[in-house]
């Protein structure tokens, strides 16, 4: 089986970082502010790694706090909080909580919700970012929703990066809602392989309500997914909400691995001389994936990104589901069609995502093969089915 199904590094991706596994020794574990590494305590994270997440996401170290590897845990942790810490809590306040969801979309965000029982209402993802004549429209009367998922650069999966108009109308949103959250999660706003890198869109400084934005990031697709850190970045009420809700189950994240993320990368110049690397090796299979797609310009379309993990593919409505059992059957395991909107319903059935990185470059290419003969398999039995009516 050919496994495409996730956005998971390629060991070649993996392998960029290993240095870092030895570049802490038994006597330097101590932090800059003298804090010993090996021990308890230090709930928000050493400043090293404040300040190199504050320069990936454009806003002040003071503004973020470490975690561990997962910035999914994160999410999940900061939604938890709203939900049910605090007096008014969204669960107490005897209503059915909802989030906008722009779709096609991450699945993950998406299974946070259905797990805490949020009602999902999607909303349209354009070329430039979510629909905004949508977003204010709804958000603006109804005080049940508490909050919108965005991932601006290099959205997750169509690779597309919100225009710094649509940043500006989401950051000057005013919500019915008081306690409404914008989880946006850059979770590659350094994963480019174009010359030119995007530059994040300083919503936290920037928003009409400073505690409406939480932003999120992390190493796991740039160090190594399993062993990464990962971040926050928060006004000081939203960082306060989180702290106080993970006390009760951890004493300090891993300060280790957060040292030896800090020591290896050192700056945000260190993460971008590493994402080069880490682009000569992501940008071919990218190159060879949409070579292989462009034969298939009548019958669909699809994004061509310039970073990010991912590229969209929409078929012709109702075929989604199809390429992708047929593809399963051959030997090729895509993303499972719908899982790219709320609850799994892709209302019109064609969009697939595609996820280049994981095989090597000679696997990819069988995989895409059959992937470009399926899709066209499929839509060619349209045709024949309309003829024969």
């Amino acid at each position: 089986m050919l496994d495409m199904s996730r956005g998971k590094p390629s060991a070649q991706q993996l392998a960029l970082a290993n240095d870092m596994l030895t570049i802490l020794g038994p006597n330097d574990c101590v932090t800059e502010n003298l804090t010993d590494a090996r021990n308890y305590g230090g709930l928000d994270g050493i400043m090293e790694m404040k300040r190199i997440f504050g320069q990936m996401l454009n806003t002040p170290a003071e503004s973020v706090v470490v975690g561990d590897n997962s910035s999914l845990t994160m999410m999940y942790h900061m939604i938890a909080a709203c939900m049910f810490d605090g007096d008014e809590a969204w669960a107490k306040q005897g209503e059915r909580v909802k989030f906008l969801c722009p779709a096609p979309g991450y699945d993950r965000h998406f299974a946070i919700c259905q797990k805490f029982g949020i009602e999902m209402l999607p909303v349209p993802l354009n070329d430039d970012g979510p629909d905004m004549d949508i977003v204010e429209q709804i958000i603006s009367r109804d005080a049940k929703i508490k909050g919108m998922w965005c991932v601006p650069v290099y959205s997750n999966p169509t690779g597309i990066v919100y225009s710094d108009e649509v940043c500006g109308r989401i950051a000057a949103l005013q919500p019915a809602a008081r306690d409404f959250r914008l989880f946006w999660d850059n979770a590659y706003c350094v994963h480019n392989f174009a010359e030119d890198r995007p530059q994040p869109f300083d919503i936290l400084r920037l928003a009409t309500n400073p505690d409406m934005p939480v932003l999120f990031t992390s190493f796991s697709k740039i160090s190594f997914a399993g062993a990464a850190v990962a971040a926050l970045a928060a006004s000081e009420a939203n960082r306060s909400k989180y702290l106080n809700h993970i006390k009760i189950m951890t004493v300090g994240c891993d300060k280790l691995n957060q040292l030896r993320h800090a020591r290896y990368f050192n700056n945000l110049d260190g993460v971008l001389n590493h994402m080069q690397k880490m682009a000569a090796i992501v940008r071919p299979k990218f190159e060879a994936t949409l070579d292989i797609l462009s034969g298939l310009e009548d019958i669909a379309d699809w994004t061509r990104p310039k970073g990010g993990y991912f590229i969209s593919f929409n078929a012709k409505p109702g075929l989604a589901v199809k390429i992708v059992a047929e593809c399963k059957r051959q030997g090729v395991i895509m993303t499972e069609a719908g899982a790219t909107f709320p609850y799994g319903n892709d209302p019109l059935d064609k969009n697939i995502r595609i996820a280049p990185t994981y095989p090597s470059l000679d696997e990819l290419t069988q995989a895409m093969k059959i992937f470009s003969r399926v899709a066209r398999q499929e839509s060619q039995k349209i045709v024949t089915r309309g003829l024969c009516t």
